[in-house]
Order: structure tokens, then C-alpha cells, then sequence
């Protein structure tokens, strides 16, 4: 995936390809110095409360600056048109980012005449494939986020669509940038990470894979510690519980477990050559932010589309061992099927 766009490469690539795209914002800003790009941001989703915590830290008169310059001015509100909990909270979060100093727009064609960067905030992931074509047809950079489809079939799709066009975007929870994660995943707390049992609540919605509504925190977490590469999964599940057991192809193990009941935290054990590490503790989206923000300044995504689509396929391989009582099921399979 390319991670960087040059914007005569860019217009070369969309004139052969007959796609008459103008560009914008940041594509058009990435040749200067990062630290003078300012840009406004648009939303796409208000039914969630992710696009009213960003926007509040993004709009705040006194934001530090590794957030500065980067103002939400305009939001499209449709999100989920079938999920009742999602869509049920427009009303009331179109007003509160209205009181942001936000304009709310009536399509995403108007919102994308108005922004330079978006946020695709929609939490039903089914509609994200649909949503996002038409700012990368802009030649608008994206953050997606989680879950960054309703299926894998659509996570690939995405990702064809953001190379085809040449944007570049990525999609992540924000459990990944939990401080002792990152340090973890760098080798500074334990050395070589060895294996890792993550946990996250893990609320099911049918109209997603199992672990893609919410499971995908403790699923990521485990990603961030444990780095790519595994190969087969198994998974227990019960009503209360799902236990994901993952073999990584030079022998680590990485488990997930999803809860349903109990106390609803987030957090896991990483194993390591010189020891052992907790891998929270959480304290909130504004790392991730900051993330989004260095992507909007750089062109260059933090997580690698093969990470991302990694953790997406062992989350649908989870669905398939499910559906076969609980057997081991290949990485490999799952995604070559999804990939057609």
C-alpha cells in the first residue's frame, strides 16, 4: 500500500485512469513542512459518541499543539440506518456538535466541498464501503473507524479502493495506543514479546461478525503486543464468553477473551523474554487522536493495511471455527475466500 502521495504522480495516475479528480487539502499540502499543514476536518456519522469526544478535543480554544489547526467544521449525521442504539443518538449528538460551532450538511458530496481531511465515525461498519468511496473519489484522506467494515469481503474492498484511487487510510481502536502497549510492542518493557492473553467486553450485534462490534479493542490489543503473522485460530464460545486462542506462525500463542457479563475493563498480560508486562491500563481516545491528526499531517498511516487486515480475518476466522464447534480454523483460508 502506498503510504505517501505525490500529487503529480496522483494526477497522472487518475488522468490515465479517466477519473477526473480534483485534489485537495492535504494531498495537494504534504510537499511542505508538516508542522505548518493546518486543515479542517469533516465527519461522517454522528451516532456515536467517538465524533463527539473528537470533536470537543479537536475544537477546544485551548487544544495543545499536537492537535492544533486541525478544527471539525462540518458533519454529515446519517450513520447507522438500521442499528436502533446507533442510530437512536443522532438527534441529540447533531445538537451537541452544533453547539461546537459544527455545520451540519445534508450529504456527504456537500461535506466534502467543505473539508479538507474526514472522519468516517458511522458505527455500523456495513455502510463504511459505501461511505468512503466518494472521499476517495475526492482525493480526501480518511481515518475509518472501528470497525472499518461489516465484513472482510468490504475490509479488502477498502483497501482496493484507497490504492486504486491512491489515499491512503487506516482504521484503528484506540486500546492500541495505550501507553504500555506501545511500549510493549517496542520492545522497551520486556524484550521479545513471547505471547499475550488480552480481554475486552465483547457486546455482539448481528449485523457484524462477532467480535467486530466491540470485541475488536481486546482483538487489537492483542495485534499491538503480539505484531502479525498468526496463523490458525480456535475458539470457545459461550453466551457470557468467547475465548480465542491464536498460533502464530513461529509457535507464539495470543489469546482473546471476550466478556459479556462482569465488569467491563480492558487490559491483558504480555510475555515476554525478560519477563512480564500489564498491557493497560486505558485512559481514553486522545492518544489515537494524536495519531489521526500525524496521518493528516504526513500521508503516512500508522498501522499497515497487512496488520489491519490481519486482525479483521482473525476476528471472521473466529466466526468460522464457531460455526464448526469450535475447531481450528486457518488464517489463510478465511481470507483467500473473502478475497474471492
Amino acid at each position: 500500500m502506498n503510504t505517501s502521495v505525490d500529487r503529480k504522480d496522483f494526477l497522472k495516475m487518475a488522468a490515465s485512469a479517466g477519473l477526473g479528480l480534483s485534489i485537495k487539502g492535504p494531498v495537494a499540502l504534504w510537499g511542505k513542512k508538516s508542522e505548518n499543514i493546518e486543515m479542517r476536518l469533516g465527519i461522517i456519522g454522528l451516532d456515536t459518541s467517538h465524533s463527539i469526544a473528537f470533536t470537543e478535543a479537536l475544537n477546544d480554544p485551548n487544544v495543545n499543539s499536537d492537535l492544533a489547526g486541525f478544527p471539525v467544521v462540518a458533519a454529515y449525521p446519517k450513520g447507522s440506518l438500521t442499528i436502533e442504539s446507533s442510530y437512536s443518538r443522532i438527534p441529540k449528538y447533531t445538537e451537541q456538535v452544533q453547539d461546537l460551532g459544527v455545520e451540519i450538511v445534508d450529504s456527504i458530496d456537500e461535506l466534502l466541498e467543505k473539508v479538507d481531511a474526514v472522519l468516517l465515525e458511522t458505527n455500523d461498519g456495513n455502510r463504511h464501503l459505501e461511505q468512503v468511496l466518494p472521499v476517495f473519489k475526492s482525493g480526501t484522506p480518511v481515518f475509518i473507524d472501528k470497525p472499518i467494515a461489516g465484513s472482510l469481503e468490504d475490509a479488502i474492498a477498502i483497501f482496493d479502493a484507497s490504492e486504486r484511487y491512491g489515499i491512503p487510510t487506516f482504521c484503528s481502536s484506540s486500546l492500541r495506543y495505550m501507553e504500555n502497549a506501545q511500549a510493549i510492542r517496542k520492545g522497551e518493557k520486556i524484550g521479545k514479546v513471547t505471547g499475550a492473553d488480552t480481554y475486552s467486553p465483547a457486546t455482539l450485534e448481528k449485523s457484524h461478525p462477532d467480535l467486530y462490534w466491540y470485541g475488536i479493542h481486546g482483538v487489537e490489543t492483542l495485534f499491538t503486543v503480539m505484531g502479525t503473522g498468526c496463523e490458525s485460530i480456535t475458539r470457545v464460545h459461550t453466551e457470557d464468553t468467547d475465548v480465542v486462542v491464536g498460533t502464530w506462525e513461529d509457535g507464539r500463542i495470543g489469546t482473546f477473551r471476550g466478556r459479556r457479563s462482569g465488569n467491563h475493563s480492558y487490559g491483558g498480560t504480555a510475555f515476554g523474554e525478560e519477563g512480564e508486562a500489564q498491557v493497560g491500563p486505558y485512559t481514553g481516545y486522545r492518544p489515537l487522536l494524536v495519531e489521526i491528526i500525524k496521518f493528516f499531517r504526513t500521508g503516512v498511516p500508522p498501522v499497515s493495511k497487512e496488520e489491519i487486515l490481519e486482525i479483521y480475518t482473525f476476528m471472521e476466522a473466529a466466526d468460522e471455527s464457531k460455526r464448526r464447534g469450535g475447531l481450528e480454523v486457518s488464517m489463510e483460508e478465511v481470507f483467500e475466500k473473502a478475497a474471492g
